[in-house]
């Protein structure tokens, strides 16, 4: 059973022997790690972003600043991946969703499940907290991530577009 969410565990074994994973609230003690795998998250998209950036997000989720929320996941006692969620207020439902901002897996654990427990980990909160769905948005180009998501959630017909305050 997978310890996160009472389902069957999703994670494979690796090479020849069963692996123990943790999906989990990141603490204190966790920046290095997380920020490694938030740097190589921000790598995967290309974006630049500086330690003065990761150290402002890591505020945020240890904070909760604006609903931030974090889950890490721990296999054999590493860090190997992290989801970053928040709630909004969605008018036209009347509701409260949550959106998945960054999802990222170590590339060397790709495949094993990983992925997949921290997203039914965000299945669990949602519940908890009345969530109506839960929201993200993905490279159209990214077909491992999306092999996953495939499996677990609707892709939706919408298109989405960023305004920068002022840019004309």
């Amino acid at each position: 059973m997978c310890r996160c969410c009472s389902l069957p565990s999703p994670i494979r074994p690796i090479g020849a022997r069963e692996v123990a994973l943790v999906i989990r609230a990141p603490q204190a003690g966790d920046r290095e790690a997380w920020g490694r795998l938030y740097q190589g998250y921000a790598a995967f998209y290309r974006s630049e972003q500086s330690e003065e950036m990761r150290e402002r997000v890591w505020s945020w989720i240890l904070e909760g600043r604006a609903g931030q929320q974090a889950r890490v996941a721990e296999l054999d006692g590493r860090l190997v991946g992290l989801a970053h969620f928040r709630p909004f207020l969605r008018p036209l439902a009347a509701s409260t969703g949550g959106y998945l901002d960054d999802l990222f897996v170590e590339p060397g654990t790709r495949g094993a499940g990983v992925g997949r427990a921290l997203l039914l980990e965000l299945g669990e909160v949602a519940q908890r907290e009345g969530w109506s769905v839960i929201r993200w948005i993905t490279a159209s180009d990214n077909a491992t991530a999306r092999s996953l998501y495939d499996t677990l959630a609707k892709a939706t017909p919408w298109v989405t577009y960023d305004l920068t305050p002022g840019a004309s």
